[in-house]
């Protein structure tokens, strides 16, 4: 794999810019500068998306990320969008229960904490018997750790403002696995139990949900490709159509920003029944898996 093939599936796949026209809007009384959404991995991919479309929607959105450059840019295209809400950097590590503390500390600060968006990933492919202790610990810290204890963290200013919601990141992943991806198909799986948790302590005041998608066009997963390729003896072009698309019958990817919009449906009133339920949002990868 070369910089020059990673270069050229970004130009081929990678996400496209977002634009207001892209961004679901909802009509919600609690959508306005003074409520706070916390959005992990907010500098890039998914997470970017969900802090932009939130923040054109009127949140003020308190963007976690350990990539500082990549949140400033994220600040200023949510002012470029002419956003009702905005974004506010904070550099953090979720691995990092400090961190995470310090993070819900600066969002509640900013305003009424009410909403946690929990997107950060990260990815390793390996099989079980190479497997590196070191990064499957990693992935879990990331992927599973850092959302329990965000969540532990605002819960009692959900409680102080009189109710919140959770969304989670998972993925086709949390209800089906592939081989290579032990420790990201066990956190997912996991995800979904802490999102039903959530919903079971709640009493129906703090609300949770997850968001299951399959391939998504941000640049971690469209990295993997040309790797995928290599490893496979095939064409990156090939990996798509046979790994990314394989089993959706829909046939394309969705972009970071088609995500985003499910995080604005969730967390907002309009999804209030949806509480430790999942958003599947795979193209049918799932029910129709072969």
């Amino acid at each position: 794999m070369t910089d020059a093939s990673v270069a050229a599936a970004m130009e081929r796949y990678g996400p496209s810019e977002i634009t207001t026209d892209d961004v679901l809007r909802v009509a919600e009384d609690r959508f306005e500068p003074g409520s706070v959404a916390l959005v992990t991995g907010a500098a890039n991919g998914i997470g970017r998306a969900t802090a932009l479309c939130l923040a054109v929607n009127g949140l003020t959105v308190l963007g976690v990320d350990v990539d500082g450059e990549g949140l400033e840019e994220v600040v200023g295209h949510a002012e470029s969008l002419g956003a009702d809400g905005r974004v506010r950097p904070f550099e953090a590590d979720v691995t990092d229960e400090a961190d995470c503390e310090a993070a819900v500390e600066a969002a509640a600060e900013a305003g009424t904490l009410r909403y946690l968006a929990n997107v950060a990933g990260v990815q390793h492919v390996a099989d079980i018997g190479s497997f590196p202790t070191e990064a499957f610990d990693r992935l879990h810290a990331v992927l599973l750790r850092a959302p329990f204890l965000l969540t532990r963290h605002c819960w009692p200013r959900f409680e102080r403002a009189g109710g919140g919601v959770v969304g989670n990141m998972c993925s086709v992943h949390g209800h089906y696995v592939t081989g290579g991806k032990v420790a990201y198909n066990a956190a997912k799986f996991g995800l979904r139990g802490l999102t039903a948790s959530i919903a079971a302590e709640g009493e129906g005041s703090i609300r949770s949900f997850s968001v299951s998608t399959g391939w998504v066009r941000t640049a971690l997963a469209i990295r993997q490709l040309p790797e995928l390729a290599e490893a496979r003896g095939t064409s990156v072009e090939e990996v798509v159509e046979t790994v990314s698309l394989g089993q959706s019958r829909v046939g394309e990817m969705m972009e970071p920003v088609d995500v985003g919009n499910l995080f604005v449906f969730g967390l907002s009133g309009h999804g209030r029944h949806l509480n430790g339920g999942d958003l599947l949002w795979d193209g049918g990868m799932v029910h129709t898996y072969e």
